[in-house]
């Protein structure tokens, strides 16, 4: 960690084989089939149906000072931006800081309330981690999914801290965390196991 300030973490829900979302993914169910209803649907039911049981971990998840995200767990939206969409989360996002969305295709800045901004980075992740370290300063940086973009900063050794959120179903495709990345050494630093869900901790060893 040689000339870094705070630690770059990756968040992830996940199934019991690995999975972050289902197939069949659309605007009404952005995590495809993964038998539950609602926005978030079974993987991060979690978060909704328990809260006070877990919530240090839905706080954790909020103390980062920066966000990276792909643009697929931005949005549906494919291709130019011909479409207005400012994100799944409504007008004030959850994330009160900056968030940087890798995408392909340029697009302004765009502000909303409670202090998120949304700034589109189109020359790829290590760029997007420059600029979200910038912004974090000493804070943490979180690489908030989806499972394509974890595997991407995970493929190439810029996470310090994994943590997964195993919620206990398995569901037999979709995309899945790891597909693509060498092995790698993990050491476990934390477990906590809740009615609904198991919350592990790993630092990523270098």
């Amino acid at each position: 960690m040689s000339g870094r300030t705070g630690k770059v973490t990756c968040d992830l829900s996940i199934s019991v084989d690995g999975y972050a979302a289902g197939l069949n993914q659309t605007e009404q169910r952005p995590f495809g089939d993964d038998g539950g209803d609602g926005w978030g649907g079974r993987l991060h039911a979690w978060m909704f149906d328990d809260p006070e049981e877990n919530r240090a971990e839905t706080e954790r998840l909020g103390a980062a000072k920066a966000f990276v995200m792909g643009r697929n767990m931005f949005g549906p939206v494919r291709g130019d931006w011909d479409r207005e969409w400012n994100g799944w989360w409504g007008d004030n996002p959850p994330f009160h800081g900056p968030v940087f969305v890798l995408t392909h295709h340029p697009r302004a800045p765009q502000p909303m309330e409670g202090g998120t901004t949304y700034h589109f980075v189109t020359d790829g992740i290590e760029s997007a981690l420059k600029r979200a370290r910038e912004a974090a300063g000493d804070g943490e940086v979180s690489i908030h999914g989806g499972a394509a973009t974890a595997n991407q900063y995970l493929a190439a050794g810029l996470v310090d801290e994994l943590r997964l959120h195993v919620v206990p179903f398995t569901m037999g495709g979709g995309t899945r965390l790891f597909d693509g990345v060498p092995g790698l050494n993990l050491e476990q630093v934390g477990s906590r196991a809740t009615s609904t869900v198991t919350h592990l901790t790993y630092r990523v060893l270098r």
